[in-house]
C-alpha cells in the first residue's frame, strides 16, 4: 500500500521568475526520490509524487504547501490517494493502482468542493473525518504569510527544533517566533498530522 500526491500550483503564471519556486520544489522532490520513477513535474506546474510509506503522506503534502506559500501569490492544490499499487511502470505516469486512481479522482473534485487539500482512500469513514479536519485546517493554511510558511517549513523538516533555535535560524527574537508560531497555527497543524499518522497506522495494521 502506498500514497500518491497529485497537485498543481495556483497562480504560477503570475510569478515571472519561475525558478523562485520551481528550483526549491524540484530539490524537495529529489530528496524524496528519483524523477520520473518516484515523482514528475509536468507542464511546469502539475506534479505527482509517490510516497512509499502512507504514514508520511500528509507531512509531505504540508511540506509542499509551506514551500510554495513562501512565494507570493502562489498556493497549491493537492489530493492524497492511499491504496494498493498494482503496476509499476518505467515512470510514475505509467504506474497504476488504487492510490493513483483515488488521488486523481480527488484532485478532480477539489475545485468543486472549494478546498485545496483533500484525501481519498479505501476507508470512507476515515476520508469523511480527515477531509473535515483538512478543510478546517485549510482555512488558515491558505492564509499563511511568507513568514508563516518559512516557519512551518522549518518545523516540518526538524520536528524537535526549539523556538530559540528557530529564532537564530531566521534572525529574529524568540518572542517574534512565538507570534509567528501562533499566527501559523503550528500546534493545530501538527495535531492534525499526528492524528492522520495514528489513524492510517491503525487502518493499515
Amino acid at each position: 500500500m502506498i500514497a500518491v500526491i497529485t497537485g498543481d500550483i495556483i497562480a504560477s503564471r503570475l510569478v515571472l521568475d519561475q525558478d523562485k519556486w520551481l528550483v526549491p520544489l524540484k530539490s524537495l522532490f529529489n530528496n524524496w526520490g528519483i524523477r520520473s520513477k518516484d515523482w514528475e513535474l509536468e507542464r511546469g506546474d502539475f506534479f505527482q509524487v509517490e510516497v512509499n510509506n502512507p504514514l508520511d503522506a500528509l507531512k509531505k503534502a504540508l511540506q509542499i504547501k509551506a514551500l510554495i506559500k513562501k512565494v507570493e501569490p502562489l498556493d497549491v492544490r493537492m489530493a492524497i490517494g492511499i491504496g494498493e499499487k498494482t503496476y509499476t511502470g518505467e515512470s510514475i505516469s505509467e504506474s497504476n493502482g488504487e492510490a493513483f486512481i483515488y488521488s486523481g479522482e480527488k484532485f478532480d473534485s477539489l475545485d468543486k468542493e472549494n478546498i485545496t487539500l483533500g484525501i481519498k482512500t479505501t476507508w470512507e469513514e476515515f476520508d469523511e473525518e480527515m477531509n473535515l479536519y483538512l478543510k478546517l485546517a485549510g482555512t488558515f493554511m491558505n492564509k499563511w504569510s511568507v513568514s508563516s510558511a518559512e516557519l512551518m517549513e522549518i518545523v516540518l523538516k526538524e520536528a524537535n527544533i526549539t523556538q530559540d533555535e528557530i529564532g537564530k535560524r531566521l534572525g529574529i527574537k524568540q518572542n517574534s517566533v512565538s507570534g509567528r508560531w501562533n499566527r501559523a497555527n503550528v500546534n493545530e497543524i501538527l495535531e492534525v498530522e499526528k492524528m492522520f499518522r495514528k489513524k492510517i497506522y491503525a487502518l493499515i495494521k
